[in-house]
């Protein structure tokens, strides 16, 4: 088959790999039908998650139809179409007992492309099949449906729910890219009085008011906004969806006394954290890898038309175009890309945005 791999840091090609196996009884063998890139593709291509060993198949989110299960599976069968999830659960562990898949301690966790081969390409084996598929209905449009792998459970629970926000509360959302939009999206179902998006690019920031936000930003306005819409006090709830040691140290300069971070940014390098003017201000910061706990809640709203997943996909392709969206992918600031699917049936190489020719 064929699959992007990961040949060490700044080089990737879609080439020739064996096909996947059963290797456990828990394992299902899924054939894609779509998938899509993250941005922490991206920070692996940067070399900034050692983690992942050259010849790694990348990818953690897709959805696909089964087409064999180990003897142990009892939650899907071949035939079932289904959502791959970013995070494997044993569903035995301590943290998988309590919900805490992504910290599961029996070779689950953030696996897929990142300590096993992932999802980009064109089959793929899932440890832990009963905890990490979700059976999908026919209706759902993949293109819709693979946004809930990761980004949207990322979002809502990384950010939103760990920033516990509120009704009434001021909301800063630091980074306008997929995850700060889903952030925006999600946010909103908590009636916060309004929701601040900060970002570099004009049409991210868009984006975010289309999405919800009430007030749109650059880098360096937001500071001043965020303090005149509070009367100085600062936001509520500031979210780091970047991962750079700039936009979380705006972050902690943007947060009012006894405010909440919460950082969902997959950080590469260090940022300082400046205690001495954060400890007397009774701030909570929050990190987190997403465990997906939310993953069916957030099914059954898009099944309900209640998520604008759609409103983020930008382009599509070919499941063998897969070199050429991540090029399209990287140069998001350029190319005004937001999430790009790939997958079967193929997809002329458009953006659904504009219509234009990628």
């Amino acid at each position: 088959m064929k699959a992007l791999v990961f040949n060490g840091p700044g080089r990737s090609k879609w080439q020739d790999v064996p096909d996947p196996g059963i290797q456990d009884a828990g394992d299902a063998i899924v054939r894609v039908e779509a998938v899509t890139i993250c941005g922490t593709d991206l920070h692996i291509l940067k070399g900034d998650v050692p983690d992942v060993r050259p010849g790694t198949v990348l990818g953690h989110e897709a959805v696909g139809e089964v087409v064999e299960t180990g003897g142990a599976v009892r939650g899907v069968r071949p035939g079932d179409r289904v959502l791959i999830s970013c995070i494997s659960g044993c569903g035995r562990c301590r943290f998988c007992r309590e919900g805490a898949y992504g910290q599961c301690r029996e070779g689950g966790g953030w696996v897929l492309g990142h300590l096993i081969d992932g999802t980009q390409a064109e089959y793929v084996r899932v440890p832990f099949a009963d905890f990490s598929l979700h059976p999908l209905p026919a209706s759902v449009d993949a293109r819709e449906a693979v946004l809930l792998a990761d980004i949207f459970p990322t979002a809502y629970e990384v950010g939103v729910l760990n920033g516990r926000v509120r009704p009434g509360d001021t909301v800063a959302v630091v980074g306008a890219g997929p995850i700060g939009l889903a952030a925006v999206a999600t946010a909103r179902l908590f009636s916060p009085a309004r929701i601040v998006a900060v970002d570099l690019a004009a049409t991210r920031l868009e984006a975010a008011k289309r999405l919800g936000a009430d007030a749109i930003a650059t880098v360096e306005e937001s500071e001043q906004l965020v303090a005149d819409l509070t009367d100085g006090l600062g936001a509520d709830v500031v979210m780091e969806a970047v991962g750079v040691p700039e936009s979380f140290e705006l972050c902690t300069r943007m947060v009012r006394p006894g405010g909440r971070i919460a950082n969902i940014g997959v950080h590469g390098k260090p940022a300082t954290l400046h205690l001495e003017d954060l400890w007397i201000k009774n701030v909570t910061i929050r990190t987190g890898l997403v465990d997906t706990y939310s993953t069916p809640t957030l099914l059954r709203m898009l099944i309900d038309g209640r998520l604008p997943a759609s409103s983020l996909v930008t382009h599509t392709f070919e499941l063998g175009q897969m070199e050429e969206a991540y090029d399209i992918f990287a140069r998001a600031a350029d190319t005004g890309a937001l999430k790009i699917v790939l997958g079967e049936p193929l997809h002329e190489a458009v953006s659904v945005r504009t219509g234009e020719e990628a």
